[in-house]
């Protein structure tokens, strides 16, 4: 602990030394550019001096006297140590240096010589200059006195003190009691240190007695520890026949060891630190308590050392007052009164200034202080006092030295000392009497430029003597610059508030005195003020992500080259040196981050600066990412079956944690497999978690905001829960009967962590319902258990409960099931049928009754199938299909089928075990309905001004066809189409006919539908375009003159014999059967006739179309004939009439090898 006078030596040591180590007076400066033009006097000004006290500590080399000072002519130095003349110069063991008063005084055997109190005069024929007093001390080493103390005899239960009484030394000190051993003496409410050092018993037990009491004393400002000599403590055991009147005889009411008396007074300066101390003795310990009479305790106060000592750090003028402490125990109390005054060094009220006056004027130089007590003000000129300095024109008026009619002879230096025993105050005021005339010592010809609407200082600094009159002007105006807007300070600079264009030009700045006058010219440009156009923006980005901030502004046109877009980030500037590392990328006003990192996060300044302005905007750039993970898990409030987690949350980073995920993972069936547990809100930090029985845990939390799930934490300590009972029943139990004297019970199985605890066994109980009878009872290890020999389909209860070898699980629910089913024994009465339309019918049915199904009722299915088209009386058993109607329904609709047509129905009921036996069969008939789409329709030839079509009747026609709806209309690609024309076929059987008067080198589009008396069936459509009107011939003759045409001829008639010639060969060689010779066993009119043309040959004729294009097309025909074949669709041999429509039946469809060629030209039927 610190002793009482450690803290206020050592803060003011501390403090000497920090403000007075280049303490620079006060004094009045005569500008160099004033001293450049003329040699000027000055008076001496102390600019640097060593603190008040400087210590010569032992790990010091040399310790340094500083003294420094200016002045002109130059000062001469001079010394004084303890009031006398000190000649530092003729000291051959000191150091010197030249032009300066400072020496150094060398660490020497004789150091001590030089122990004492030193003053620096500084002096030149103007005056003198002095500095504050200056304390060397030499410390000695501080050591105990070689002594042996006694030993101390003491009783048990009186008190006693262990003196310390530490050497003196330089401060702080603080003092430790330890044992030889280098251990603390242990200190409590009974045993406690004073300030002072000393070490109080307040009753003496037999564990004091000891001989290695020892007092070390620190000082740590010369790093030295004193250990004084041990002292021995012998406590005597007081003997006694009872110990009840032992303990009576110890007993004793309180009284203080220190302070002695009943009051006592304490004086402290300001700012030291209030410590007051109360150690009482007595049986039972006393404790003690403090109070300030008729006021609070101050705030700040502190009670330390077990309460015996109360500290006011930095006390103030309010901390002085009555104090009192009350020390008591069951037998009474003991008080003290304490005093306290708070005293203050001496504080400047007015320090005295240094001036500059004219000759014959009053000079007024005040100086005054406050402390207390009240300092003692001490005047000095020239380092003189001044009742030994006396001069006719200088009165002293109480804190105020007046000079009338000063003179040239009256500059000097006066000194002003405040002090109390506190401490000392010195200041200096140079006062100079003399007569100049005006010197501008601001440049002429300088130019300034402000912003519009910003303000602007045009500088004017004069020196003069007495001071000059100063006057502003604006373009060689002989007015004065005046206005709301203009100021001229008393540095006579010119200040103009909000600028306009219209102040821009030349001012001048007019200075006069008694002594002479000057002027200076400056201009003024008004520029345009630089403005941020376009603003970064508050951004919440992903980390990992790349951030965008963008920055436009506008500025005067005349900075083009000094104009700058910077950015900075917490106030400080981004450098860019654009390398991979660099996050930082600066693209037409752009910043670039990418990557962005928790780092990047903060105020990002975009700054638009010119020379004479700037304009900032900000944006806040806020990262997001998903929580960091929790950390500090802790397991507390362990319970059997339940404990509670508690963790700290990690960083949100900007995000709000909406929830905290739980999780678990157990090492015995899946061990490293995490498993989610709890979900907790956002806003807590701990949960309770329900536990499994016989399970090593470990947990661990995430967090979940926004962004996304965070990482885990780390896991917890494992924690083992002790075997129990199941919590639970087994869940979702399933009754099924598959066969019918049979039902099978299965349940879904706890879970290996649900067992809590080895032997997990289920008891399967069950009995019919609404029966008077005992439940039958099953222990089982597996999740199924099937009980034989039921009756079928009667209704049981059934439950199951689990458990293991530490008991019964909790009593379970009681589950209603059926036995197993069996096949129902009824169909369905009353069952009729009613037509809708063509492919829709309605039927209905009486409901079996419950009796006969023998199962769950499943519900109904409708059997159908198609037995003939009304088309033709030949009856043909169709597919059977199948409609299953779920539920207890008595009517159903049934859809998809085929007009004109005979069907035949039954309906039968099911359950779990399968169908019931089928209804009477229902017979009934379909209406006609539309026909399906034609499944052929084609182009067959083109003309200029014809088409020919063919198509086939569609499959299914659902009813009697009764002819055919054929449309066309001219297209020719463009967005208006022409009328659509109809054509009404009326004859059934047409398969082909011919359009005419078409329109030449034009496209058509056709519709065709097949219809009955109901209507017509969907549409099929076709396109084609007719041939070009130009004559053959014409453009034979137009092209067979030209050179190209005649080469390309001969070629294809080179290629064509070349041709020949091979396919000649080629039926010698090894064909038995030649193209030809099919051809001649299937002789054909048309083809013969095309057979007689010859090869190639073009038509001279414009009406007759090209045999060539003829042959082509037929040919064409019959090779898509043989992939589609019209008559693949019928269903009996095929033939055609005259007209080339078909006759008879379709044939069936192993007559498709057949083919028909449709003849070129087809005439429309009459």
């Amino acid at each position: 602990m610190r002793l009482q006078r450690g803290p206020r030596l050592a803060a003011m040591l501390i403090m000497i030394t920090c403000m007075c180590a280049f303490h620079t007076t006060t004094a009045m400066d005569i500008p160099l550019e004033v001293l450049g033009h003329m040699n000027i006097e000055q008076l001496p000004t102390i600019t640097a001096q060593p603190p008040s006290t400087v210590i010569a500590f032992s790990f010091d080399e040399h310790f340094p006297m500083t003294c420094e000072a200016k002045g002109n002519p130059k000062p001469e130095f001079r010394w004084t140590k303890n009031g006398q003349e000190f000649n530092y110069t003729a000291d051959p063991y000191l150091k010197k240096e030249e032009n300066s008063g400072t020496f150094v005084i060398p660490k020497t055997e004789n150091l001590t010589e030089y122990q004492g109190t030193y003053r620096c005069y500084a002096s030149n024929k103007l005056g003198t200059a002095i500095s504050k007093e200056v304390e060397f001390i030499v410390p000695n080493n501080p050591k105990f006195p070689k002594e042996k103390p006694n030993p101390v005899e003491v009783d048990e239960g009186q008190p006693f003190i262990l003196k310390c009484d530490p050497p003196k030394g330089i401060p702080p000190l603080q003092v430790y009691w330890m044992t030889i051993n280098m251990q603390h003496i242990e200190q409590d409410e009974r045993v406690s240190m004073g300030l002072n050092g000393d070490l109080y018993f307040s009753h003496a037990v037999e564990k004091d007695s000891r001989r290695d009491y020892c007092c070390y004393a620190s000082f740590t400002m010369i790093r030295i520890i004193a250990q004084k000599t041990p002292m021995s403590v012998n406590v005597k055991p007081r003997k006694s026949d009872s110990s009840e009147r032992a303990n009576a005889i110890l007993e004793r009411r309180p009284s203080l060891l220190t302070p002695p008396g009943v009051r006592s007074e304490k004086q402290l300066v300001k700012g030291e630190d209030l410590e007051l101390e109360c150690i009482p003795e007595g049986i039972p310990t006393p404790q003690v308590e403090w109070v300030k009479l008729n006021h609070q305790l101050p705030v700040k106060a502190q009670l330390v050392n077990h309460g015996k000592l109360l500290m006011v750090p930095q006390a103030e003028q309010e901390d002085s007052g009555q104090y009192m402490c009350k020390a008591k125990n069951p037998l009474g109390e003991a008080v003290h009164y304490f005093t306290v005054s708070i005293e203050e060094p001496p504080e400047w009220v007015s320090e005295p200034e240094s001036q500059l006056s004219m000759i014959g004027s009053d000079v007024p130089i005040k100086c005054s202080a406050r402390g207390t007590p009240q300092p003692t003000i001490t005047w000095r000129v020239n380092g003189k006092l001044l009742r030994d300095s006396p001069v006719a024109n200088r009165k002293v008026f109480h804190d105020t030295i007046v000079l009338h009619n000063a003179k040239a002879s009256d500059s000097a230096v006066y000194q002003c000392e405040a002090s109390n025993k506190h401490g000392t105050l010195l200041s200096h005021a140079n006062i100079m009497i003399m007569n100049l005339q005006p010197m501008i010592l601001t440049k002429s010809g300088e130019d300034y430029s402000a912003v519009e609407g910003k303000g602007v200082m045009i500088h004017c600094k004069v020196f003069s003597s007495p001071p000059s009159k100063v006057t502003w002007r604006k373009d060689d105006s002989s007015e004065s610059v005046e206005g709301p807007r203009f100021l001229v300070h008393d540095n006579h600079s010119l200040e103009i508030y909000r600028v306009e264009k219209v102040d821009a030009g030349q001012y001048t700045c007019f200075a006069e005195n008694t002594e002479g006058s000057s002027a200076i010219d400056a201009v003024l440009y008004v520029k345009d003020p630089t403005r941020i156009v376009v603003a970064p923006k508050d951004q919440q980005i992903l980390k990992g992500t790349t951030a965008r901030l963008s920055c436009l502004a506008e500025y005067d046109k005349s900075f083009s080259y000094d104009f700058e877009l910077l950015w900075e980030k917490d106030d400080t500037e981004i450098a860019f040196n654009y390398t991979e590392n660099s996050g930082y990328f600066l693209e037409n006003g752009t910043l670039h981050i990418d990557n962005v990192n928790y780092r990047d996060q903060g105020v990002y300044t975009c700054v638009a600066k010119t020379p004479v302005d700037r304009a900032t905007a900000s944006a806040l750039l806020m990262v997001l990412d998903v929580p960091d993970p929790p950390d500090n898990l802790v397991l507390f409030d362990h319970k059997s079956k339940s404990v509670k987690l508690k963790w700290t949350p990690g960083d949100h980073h900007n995000s709000s944690i909406t929830e905290f995920i739980i999780e678990y993972e157990e090492n015995k069936w899946e061990p490293g497999n995490w498993k989610e547990l709890l979900r907790v809100p956002g806003n807590h930090n701990s949960a309770v978690l329900k536990l499994h029985g016989h399970v090593v845990y470990r947990f661990r939390v995430y967090g979940v905001n926004a962004v996304g799930s965070g990482f885990s934490s780390k896991p917890t300590e494992k924690y083992k829960t002790p075997p129990a009972a199941p919590d639970k029943n087994p869940e979702n139990i399933k009754i099924e009967g598959h066969l019918p004297h049979e039902m099978d019970i299965n349940w879904e199985p706890l879970l290996p962590i649900e067992h809590n605890g080895p032997g997990l066994e289920y008891k399967v109980s069950y009995r019919r319902q609404d029966v008077e009878e005992e439940w039958m009872e099953h222990t089982v290890k597996r999740h199924s258990f099937v009980v034989k020999n039921t009756p079928t389909f009667v209704p049981y209860e059934i439950k199951i409960q689990a458990k293991n070898n530490q008991g019964w699980g909790p009593e379970p629910k009681i589950v209603a099931g059926y036995s197993g089913e069996d096949f129902p024994t009824a169909a369905p009465d009353d069952v009729a049928v009613e037509v809708m339309n063509g492919s829709v019918v309605k039927v209905t049915w009486t409901r079996v009754h419950k009796d006969k199904l023998r199962g769950h009722l499943g519900g109904y299915r409708i059997n159908w199938w198609r037995l003939r088209s009304l088309v033709n009386s030949k009856r043909s058993h169709g597919d059977k299909h199948t409609l299953t109607i779920p539920g207890d329904r008595s009517h159903a609709t049934v859809p998809g089928l085929t007009p004109f047509s005979e069907y035949s129905l039954i309906v039968m009921t099911f359950n779990g075990r399968g169908n019931g036996p089928g209804s009477h069969p229902v017979n009934f008939k379909t209406p006609e309905g539309v026909p399906e789409k034609n499944p052929v329709f084609r182009v067959t030839d083109v003309q200029r001004h014809s088409v020919s079509l063919a198509w086939a009747s569609p499959l299914e026609p659902n009813g009697i066809l009764t002819g055919f709806l054929l449309k066309y209309q001219l297209t020719n690609d463009t967005e208006e189409e022409g009328p659509l024309q109809i054509v009404n076929i009326s004859n059934p059987d047409t398969t082909k006919w011919v359009l005419r008067d078409l329109e030449p080198l034009s496209k058509y589009k056709l519709y065709l539908r097949s219809c009955t008396t109901v209507g017509c069936g969907p549409v099929v459509s076709e396109e084609f375009t007719t041939a070009l009107e130009t004559s053959l011939a014409s453009v034979h003759e137009g092209i067979s003159t030209q050179g190209w045409f005649i080469g390309l001829m001969c070629a294809i008639a080179l290629l064509t014999l070349i041709v020949l010639i091979a396919c000649f060969v080629n039926r010698n060689k090894g064909g038995k059967y030649s193209v030809k010779e099919k051809e001649d066993l299937h002789p054909d009119v048309e083809s013969q006739g095309m057979n007689d043309d010859t090869f190639c040959e073009y038509s001279d004729n414009d009406e007759k179309p090209l045999k060539g294009s003829q042959h082509s097309l037929s040919r064409e025909i019959k090779a898509r004939d043989s992939g589609d074949s019209l008559v693949d669709y019928g269903e009996e041999d095929a033939q055609f009439n005259e007209d080339g429509s078909f006759i008879g039946e379709y044939g069936p469809r192993k007559e498709k090898r057949m083919s028909t060629e449709i003849k070129a030209s087809v005439q429309t039927p009459a």
